[in-house]
């Protein structure tokens, strides 16, 4: 059985409706909370994981204030996990984090709450399982420059890369694949920190929801052939 850990960077965000595709393909998880006070605390299991996800953080910045504690330690264990061919999906600031232990680059971006369409850029994207347009929420400050050798999967409406893969079984999310609207709810009251018309963006992530697990089915699909932590032929929602 295969086993991940879960750097949860608040209180708030967690796997949301991935859990229920890992569970059902026997991929057990570990919640993590990193940052006790000021200081950071990483698993002595990680070193027997067989894989990392490091979730957002909300309104904590990569590069601008007020910049994640602790984040270098994350960028290093992140860096550890790639060094060791070890998979590794980020999502929103853990995208960026994973972006920055490839040596890509974070650029400076005032925080949002988007709720927008996702385009892939290739038919190939996620193994073939990569939806041609999707929603994307993201709650986020900041956004990542993925390194040179990063393949692009999908963009925002925008053009600013919603989807990433690197070191050939790497995955970088700048929104949210998962996302529940509780998620977001949780990260309003954690932190008060929300645009002024947080409410009409709430509800244009409830309007989604449906969607955004329709979407998700053959996403995991890739994910997991991508990510190794299936064989194709073992995985219930592949293609027979």
């Amino acid at each position: 059985m295969r086993s991940l850990i879960v750097l949860q960077n608040t209180e708030s965000e967690f796997l949301g409706l991935l859990e229920d595709h890992l569970e059902g393909r026997g991929i057990r998880f570990q919640y993590v909370r990193p940052v006790t006070g000021s200081v950071l605390v990483i698993p002595r299991t990680a070193a027997d994981a067989d894989g990392l996800i490091v979730l957002g953080g909300g309104p904590w910045g990569a590069v601008s204030e007020p910049v994640l504690p602790g984040i270098g330690r994350e960028v290093a264990l992140v860096r550890d996990f790639l060094d060791e061919g070890r998979p590794v999906i980020g999502i929103g600031l853990g995208a960026q984090i994973l972006g920055l232990a490839a040596d890509g680059r974070a650029v400076a971006h005032p925080f949002e709450f988007r709720v927008e369409r996702g385009r892939r850029t290739r038919p190939d994207a996620l193994n073939g399982f990569l939806p041609e347009s999707f929603p994307i929420i993201s709650y986020m400050r900041d956004r990542i420059e993925p390194p040179a050798e990063a393949t692009v999967l999908a963009t925002g409406e925008d053009g600013h890369p919603a989807v990433f893969q690197l070191a050939g079984n790497c995955l970088g999310f700048a929104g949210h694949p998962g996302c529940k609207p509780g998620i977001l709810e949780d990260l309003l009251m954690e932190f008060g920190d929300a645009p002024d018309d947080f409410g009409e963006r709430l509800e244009a992530a409830r309007k989604a929801q449906h969607e955004v697990a329709d979407a998700l089915v053959p996403m995991m699909t890739g994910i997991v052939q991508i990510t190794g932590l299936m064989r194709p032929q073992d995985d219930p929602g592949g293609r027979p």
